[in-house]
């Protein structure tokens, strides 16, 4: 016997319920809905993550060629005459760095230093005799400016701690330090603010005139694009 209370169409409400209870047909639709954001998350936080790491690779191989480009400067088959550094070598050294770094538009949110350290017999103290940057992020060099006059603090040799570089008598270390100022793909959802910054050292290939006649620090020429300004 039906209740009472019952509203006369409930067989076809209770059967149309029993229906909707059985029914698995949207089922996979309901479920992409709730995974889809997860998924979405993740995906983009891999990009992010994955170019990150490129990103800082590329930077960490733009310390090393630079570092090895200036440290073939001056090269020669002459034996008897030492060559000097001009400044439109350093200019194509530069240009290079920054030409590597055009996918990442490294020009303009990136800097490199590079300065050469060497030795002095007199004084027996480390200095950097010249020094030249490129980029316009505002980054200057972790070890002071180039001092061709061995007169600003001394220096004890460049690089991390414990595995520190130094420059022997009559010779010098081409040392490079590059910073890059990270863009993220998705703005600071995923990464923070952050600045890479590798280091690379490579002492010089040949026989090279470090204090050619009529210069102060050791480079020869003119019309510097290059200067630490």
């Amino acid at each position: 016997m039906a209740s009472p209370n019952r509203p006369k169409n409930w067989p076809r409400r209770a059967a149309l319920l029993r229906r909707l209870r059985e029914d698995q047909s949207g089922v996979s639709f309901i479920e992409l809905a709730l995974i889809l954001p997860v998924l979405l998350t993740l995906g983009l936080y891999g990009t992010e993550v994955a170019m990150m790491a490129m990103t800082n690779m590329q930077v960490g191989e733009i310390a090393t060629s630079v570092a090895d480009n200036a440290s073939r400067l001056g090269q020669t088959d002459n034996s008897t005459v030492s060559p000097t550094v001009k400044e439109a070598q350093v200019d194509s050294v530069m240009w290079g760095a920054l030409k590597e770094g055009s996918s990442f538009d490294f020009e303009t949110n990136g800097r490199v230093v590079l300065s050469s350290l060497e030795y002095d017999s007199d004084t027996k103290r480390q200095f950097i005799h010249w020094q030249r940057c490129r980029g316009d992020l505002d980054r200057k060099s972790a070890y002071g400016e180039a001092d061709p006059y061995k007169t600003g603090p001394v220096l004890d040799g460049m690089g991390v701690k414990d595995h520190k570089i130094y420059s022997v008598p009559n010779s010098a270390v081409m040392f490079v330090e590059v910073y890059y100022h990270y863009q993220p793909l998705f703005g600071t959802m995923f990464v923070k603010d952050q600045v890479f910054k590798h280091e690379a050292a490579f002492l010089i290939r040949d026989d090279r005139s470090l204090n050619p006649s009529g210069t102060k620090n050791g480079i020869t020429g003119t019309g510097s694009q290059s200067l630490c300004t």
